[in-house]
């Protein structure tokens, strides 16, 4: 069993992805989106009609009783599948040689604590952006918007690979992090991070726990 303590850093801003409120477009949009966007906003729902956005749902960041936003640690393992899924289709890639890898993040890649603290770097904001769909009924416009951690951020986690070998490749995905990060929207850019190894002490709520396994 290998242990690797870390910390995550964003250099984009990181989107909630949790199911949230589903209020009309134009109720967000009067209490949400910053002045300076409005206008162009307003404009485009103008020209598309409010029904063609009013399935705007927002996507919000889970809360600890003391209000801080954090990640689950099973979005981390999604990412480490996502990278996976990816770099392994690169002969020269670690990742290519991991058989079954979604298996193998499932039962022998962890990641501590169950709910990993946002640091956050400023305030929150709200993200948004149009999604166009062609559908039978014509082509559909709605408004997408995320509860956004501002780049800066940073969250620190312990991953524990039961078979050392695998330690290798979490770090080839960590260094992909870089170009395709965690969150909504992240194929856009959102949610990049670089990381870097930290003291055990650094990982929330990690004091006076063991979370070894003996093989003895």
């Amino acid at each position: 069993m290998e242990k690797l303590n870390v910390k995550l850093t964003f250099q984009e801003p990181l989107l909630g992805t949790l199911p949230g409120s589903e209020d009309l477009y134009m109720d967000y949009i009067a209490t949400k989106v910053p002045e300076d966007e409005r206008t162009k906003i307003e404009d485009e729902v103008a020209a598309l009609g409010v029904d063609a956005v009013a399935e705007k749902k927002m996507t919000v960041f889970p809360k600890l009783p003391d209000g801080l936003p954090f990640v689950y640690d099973y979005q981390v393992r999604g990412f480490f599948k996502g990278s996976c899924g990816a770099l392994r289709k690169i002969s020269k890639a670690r990742s290519a040689k991991l058989k079954a890898y979604k298996k193998e993040v499932d039962q022998l890649i962890f990641v501590y604590p169950r709910k990993i603290p946002i640091q956050l770097s400023g305030d929150m904001d709200v993200i948004s952006r149009p999604l166009r769909a062609a559908t039978p009924q014509g082509d559909r416009v709605a408004i997408a918007a995320s509860e956004s951690a501002p780049a800066g951020s940073s969250i620190a986690l312990q991953i524990i690979c039961f078979d050392d070998n695998d330690m290798k490749i979490v770090r080839e995905w960590l260094e992909y992090g870089m170009f395709n990060g965690l969150g909504q929207w992240r194929n856009s850019g959102m949610g990049r991070f670089t990381w870097e190894e930290v003291p055990e002490s650094e990982i929330p709520g990690l004091a006076g726990k063991s979370l070894a396994v003996s093989w003895a």
